[in-house]
């Protein structure tokens, strides 16, 4: 019912009020307008007679938050009522991109809140703008994890994520003469309208102490210190259907009970608050350096306080459903509940529900282990040795005494298994153990290898991922446990990374697919390779692209000053900056092109394709050579960029701060797209099916899901280059031994940056990482300088390839006909049948 007839007098030309009426499930435009008159007023976040653009944000964000909390409150009720069996997606990252074009195109209602927001004096576009990106996370990994969580929730699949609520994220990323520089990301500086803080939901998480063993033998952690994690919740809306399912933020705190008021009087400020102190560091910033004990420590505890929190609560909830329901049985709780590990990071899970059923449930050992293995499931996503996280044992020991106890009793009872029924691998047990003590100075735990003990699935997240894990990695537990290893190649969701971003082409494809039901069956795409050569379909797929270029060129100038031609060939490159990414491929390739440019005449340069190379990313803030890379990005663009004779024909341009948003603007004005990492070292790849699914051309090596989008859109709509996976060992063997003969052109890329070409900064390391044969920091192991002639031969075809309007246009058409495969809804689908075996529950 309405609560006030109040007007709320708005920037609208014609001075006209709107009532500011609580409409909390409001569709239609104008009960809208009011809904959002009515936070503004009654919700307030600023000081009364201001409705700004950004005031207009957070009034229309808790508008659209009413429609959702009504969901998400039906949604959990209908769970609870059903018990069906539930997934808990365990997480250090989530990449979520901005809420409300999500949620309004989710929910079916953004034209509604766009003439809203026009009764009310303001622009959705401008609205949309005031937002800033949820800072929980870095790359591929968050983002998957968001794409599965939008589609567990248009799946209505009763599904759940866990996550850290990190005050400043990872970084936000300057670009000045000297490079990168980060800052604390503000996204939480004024607050987060998204989510709903649940006071109710709190679970004490220790560190440190010791453990009781009591005369009967039972054994108790107890002492050091104790940290609150308080739940943050933020609903995920499916689209077009009624269930939204939920992200669970943990934040640490301390209690009022921790803060010394005698110290404090006392003037020992800090120490009176120390524990306030520590809670706060637990979630402050993602990822930490861990360079230090002090930074593995910190690391650590992020780890178990999100594992310790999220497993507390499922309990919790079990218990619940099974008090109103039957006898609490322990044995029913893998029949209830499935924990799917995003990687390495959530591994503490396992040693932290065996002790949660032992030690808090009374289970044994056996019990408490067929529970354990029946629930957990993990998802590897590298093969890189440095991400395979290897915890030194003396800390582990000294934060999570107990925990390590129950670790080295895995290790001993696996151990003993191989020994009793598995002779024949005896020999391979010093690499298959949990504890590694090869250094007697530094013991570690093996995180991957605790992982594919404890778990009943473990999965790669594209078939060459997966072939390599049962290949290499993790070969010897093949031959153990041969049916426990799996393939869910990733995927991403159409609504985020097609039908929202891309507006123009989506509602083409609809036009001549005759129907919006790819945006939830993704397959139905291939029904536009009937019309790959329709003139009139060319015509509009360049005009939606040529639409998708201006805005980028807009939004490129606004950020970098650099003018960009929309008639040249967009030509992107954004992830996380990392060796084997290979970005500074990519920058030799653009030097190279500089150099002959400079070499033509005037008339030879005008047969030249004009190009506009972009790269974005973030280098880790301690990660050397990356940052040297980004730094070489934008020496090199800056002589390019300013030079008369070449920048009509060459332009280079750092995006700076990449983030989802500004993938949301990037991924459909690019047309040629850069996934170059050296082959068998990119698991999967999720920007390259985005890229795909926006009609943009890949060029790239046999690496990730490149392989598999490579298959279903056409070997002839793909520039590949580059060795192959089972090419590269060999070829770094041959490198040692000397073999290896540069190409002429590598070498004058080289040379033209270690002439100063592009300023006086020193390269000389960046360029050493690939030269000499073998040793630290050379040797070139990423086969930057083998692929070096197949990438720049590759790009001519690129070039060739562009200048035919009609081909590049069909091969535009095809890339998009055959990204099907790479939804996320599938990939989910997947593991909800052949992983965590649960079903749709739709809320009525």
């Amino acid at each position: 019912m309405p609560t006030t007839k109040e007007t709320v007098t708005t920037a609208a030309n014609d001075g006209s009020k709107v009532p500011a009426v609580a409409h909390p499930l409001a569709e239609e435009s104008s009960e809208i307008a009011s809904n959002i008159a009515y936070h503004a007023q009654y919700s307030p976040h600023f000081s009364p007679l201001k409705f700004d653009p950004e005031q207009a944000y957070y009034a229309t964000a808790e508008s659209v938050r009413d429609f959702l909390i009504q969901r998400w409150n039906e949604t959990y009720l209908h769970f609870h009522k059903v018990d069906p069996k539930q997934t808990y997606y365990l997480s250090m990252e989530y990449l979520q991109g901005r809420a409300l074009t999500n949620a309004i195109g989710n929910l079916n209602i953004r034209d509604a809140y766009a003439d809203a927001l026009n009764k009310l004096g303001h622009e959705l576009e401008e609205i949309v703008e005031q937002e800033k990106d949820a800072a929980l996370g870095n790359g591929g990994l968050g983002r998957l994890a968001s794409c599965f969580l939008d589609s567990m929730a248009t799946l209505n699949l009763p599904a759940w994520g866990y996550g850290l609520r990190y005050r400043y994220g990872l970084f936000r990323q300057r670009i000045s003469k000297e490079g990168q520089e980060e800052a604390a990301e503000d996204w939480l500086e004024k607050f987060s309208p998204w989510e709903v803080v649940r006071h109710d939901i709190v679970y004490p998480v220790r560190f440190f102490g010791h453990v009781e063993v009591s005369p009967t033998g039972f054994r108790k952690w107890v002492g050091g210190e104790i940290i609150q994690a308080l739940a943050y919740d933020v609903p995920i809306p499916g689209y077009k259907t009624k269930n939204t399912i939920n992200l669970r933020l943990w934040e640490a705190k301390a209690s009022c009970e921790d803060f010394n008021l005698f110290q404090f009087n006392g003037g020992q400020y800090e120490s009176a608050a120390q524990l306030h102190s520590k809670a706060q560091q637990i979630c402050a910033v993602l990822y930490p350096g861990d360079a230090t004990e002090n930074g593995k420590i910190l690391r650590l505890k992020q780890q178990f306080f999100l594992c310790s929190a999220s497993l507390q609560d499922i309990i919790v909830r079990f218990k619940e459903r099974r008090a109103e329901k039957t006898a609490l049985q322990w044995s029913e709780f893998p029949n209830k509940v499935a924990v799917q590990l995003n990687d390495t990071h959530p591994t503490l899970a396992i040693p932290e529900l065996m002790r949660l059923l032992m030690d808090d449930e009374g289970l044994g050992w056996d019990e408490a282990w067929n529970v354990t293995t029946r629930t957990i499931a993990y998802t590897n996503h590298t093969v890189l040795p440095e991400a395979l996280e290897k915890w030194p044992q003396a800390i582990m020991t000294k934060l999570l005494p107990r925990h390590m106890e129950i670790i080295e009793e895995i290790d001993k009872r696996f151990m003993a298994m191989i020994h009793s029924s598995r002779t024949d691998m005896e020999s391979k047990l010093p690499s298959m153990r949990i504890l590694d003590s090869s250094n007697p100075e530094k013991p570690v735990v093996r995180m991957a290898n605790l992982c594919v003990v404890s778990s009943h699935t473990v999965n790669g997240v594209a078939q060459l991922h997966s072939d390599i894990l049962k290949s290499e990695l993790f070969t010897d537990y093949v031959s153990i446990w041969p049916a426990k290893f799996q393939n869910k190649t990733n995927g991403i969701t159409p609504r985020r990374w097609l039908r929202f971003c891309s507006p123009e082409l989506s509602d083409i494809i609809t036009k001549w697919l005759k129907t919006d039901r790819w945006i939830t069956n993704l397959d139905l795409l291939s029904g536009l390779r009937k019309f790959a050569d329709n003139e009139e379909l060319h015509s509009e797929w360049a005009q939606a692209k040529m639409a998708n270029k201006c805005r980028l060129a807009q939004y490129v100038l606004h950020v970098t000053g650099i003018a960009i031609d929309p008639n040249s060939l967009f030509d992107i490159q954004v992830k996380r900056i990392h060796e084997y990414k290979r970005q500074l491929l990519n920058i030799l390739g653009a030097v190279y092109r500089y150099k002959k440019l400079k070499e033509m005449s005037t008339e030879e340069r005008k047969k030249m394709t004009p190009r506009t190379i972009m790269l974005g990313g973030k280098a880790f803030a301690t990660y050397t050579n990356a940052k040297r890379i980004v730094k070489l990005v934008n020496d090199v663009g800056l002589v390019v960029n300013n030079d008369p004779e070449i920048n009509n024909y060459l332009k280079v341009v750092f995006i700076p701060n990449y983030n989802v948003s500004v993938a949301e603007m990037l991924i459909p004005g690019s047309e040629i797209s850069q996934h170059i990492s050296t082959a068998g070292m990119e698991a999967s790849g999720t920007s390259n099916m985005k890229f795909s699914l926006n009609g943009c051309l890949i060029i790239g090596t046999l690496d990730g899901a490149n392989v598999e989008i490579r298959e279903e859109i056409g070997e002839e709509n793909f520039f590949l280059f580059g060795a192959q996976a089972d090419e590269v060992p060999q070829l770094r063997k041959e490198r040692e031994a000397g073999l290896f003969k540069p190409d002429p052109r590598f070498e004058e890329a080289k040379k033209l940056i270690r002439s100063g070409a592009f300023g006086s900064y020193d390269y000389n390391p960046l360029l050493d990482s690939l030269e000499g044969n073998t040793g630290y920091g050379r040797g070139d192991y990423f086969l930057v300088g083998h692929d070096f002639p197949s990438y720049i031969d590759a790009q001519s075809r690129v070039d060739e390839a562009y200048e035919d309007r009609r081909r590049w246009l069909k091969m535009s058409i095809l890339s998009t006909a055959g990204s099907g495969k790479f939804s996320s809804d599938r990939t989910i689908s997947q593991y909800a049948k052949e992983i965590w075996d649960i079903k749709g529950c739709p809320v009525p």
